[in-house]
């Protein structure tokens, strides 16, 4: 039997995991991105990949200091983040939906891509996680 997961360690492994997926994402992204896009492949791939990582280490940092508070300290915290990432994606959308510097379909793919990744590793984390209660 595997000895107990600390909420600290499962948070740690869900930030290096996520991080190590983004980085590979970033790099094949970024070059294939370069080859059908060229240098605005390149940079939509990296934009796409560094907001991933961004929102996802936002995500797994405030529901760790959330749940250091009240239940209801925990919901205000994980929703307010929610709610300030959500309102900064429109807006750094809206940026960059005009930039000459952005290759569309590149941004696109980079984003679903790290988005599905980091939520199959933190659901994976997660449940392989032992957690005690109490």
């Amino acid at each position: 039997m595997s000895s107990a997961t600390s909420a600290p360690q499962v948070f740690a492994r869900v930030l290096k995991q996520g991080a190590l997926l983004v980085a590979g994402i970033a790099l094949v992204g970024g070059v294939l991105g370069l080859i059908f896009a060229g240098i605005a492949g390149l940079v939509s791939a990296l934009i796409g990949a560094g907001l991933a990582l961004v929102y996802s280490s936002f995500t797994a940092l405030s529901v760790r200091f959330g749940g250091q508070l009240s239940l209801g300290g925990f919901f205000g915290v994980v929703l307010g983040g929610w709610l300030f990432k959500l309102i900064g994606f429109v807006v750094l959308i809206a940026a960059l939906k005009g930039a000459t510097f952005i290759a569309g379909p590149v941004l696109f793919f980079t984003l679903v891509a790290s988005i599905i990744g980091t939520l199959v590793i933190d659901s994976l984390v997660v449940l392989k996680a032992r957690i005690t209660v109490g």
